[in-house]
């Protein structure tokens, strides 16, 4: 049930952040208070071990979510900016090598995981195809993979549009 509640009430919390301002009861009209509390009731049912998995009660420390607010502004942003960029290039000048390449994370938690494959993913050029388990490598489609680097042994050591400072930033937020 506790689970529950923290999500529920974290996606009501963020619901109104973002709709504020636009209603005539403080901030907010009756319908967007109704459709706020039935949509995070829906979140919290659906979600309720995200926050709290397992018990487990971290990322409601305040440090951590602040912490993954400024993964997101800062290298996060940059990263995906390199990529556009780096993307826009290769399409221009048609130098595509497109492959899959497995690289390990050295991230223990499903968390730490879960939000390295997703910033991967979102980064241009690059997709997240798998995860192992057992070992947590990551399986990338990428669309430039030069010879021989289909196969690195750590993610600090490949050059994936330098993502290799996410790990650290991901480690300090879900680890």
């Amino acid at each position: 049930m506790i689970p529950f509640l923290i999500t529920t009430g974290s996606v009501l919390v963020f619901y109104l952040i973002l709709t504020a301002g636009s209603g005539t009861i403080g901030l907010w009209s009756l319908s967007e208070l109704v459709a706020g509390v039935c949509a995070s009731v829906v979140a919290g049912l659906l979600t309720k071990s995200f926050l709290c998995h397992k018990g487990d009660y971290r990322m409601l420390n305040p440090v951590r979510l602040v912490l993954a607010v400024c993964y997101v502004i800062g290298p996060f942003f940059l990263e995906m900016t390199k990529a556009n960029l780096d993307v826009a290039y290769r399409v221009i000048t048609m130098r595509i090598r497109p492959g899959i390449i497995r690289v390990q994370s050295d991230l223990k938690s499903d968390l730490g995981i879960f939000m390295l494959a997703n910033s991967i993913t979102l980064t241009p050029g690059t997709i997240t195809v798998d995860i192992d388990e057992e070992t947590h490598d990551l399986y990338i489609h990428n669309i430039n993979v030069g010879e021989g680097d289909e196969v690195r042994p750590a993610f600090r050591d490949h050059e994936l549009f330098s993502l290799a400072n996410l790990p650290a930033w991901i480690r300090r937020i879900a680890e």
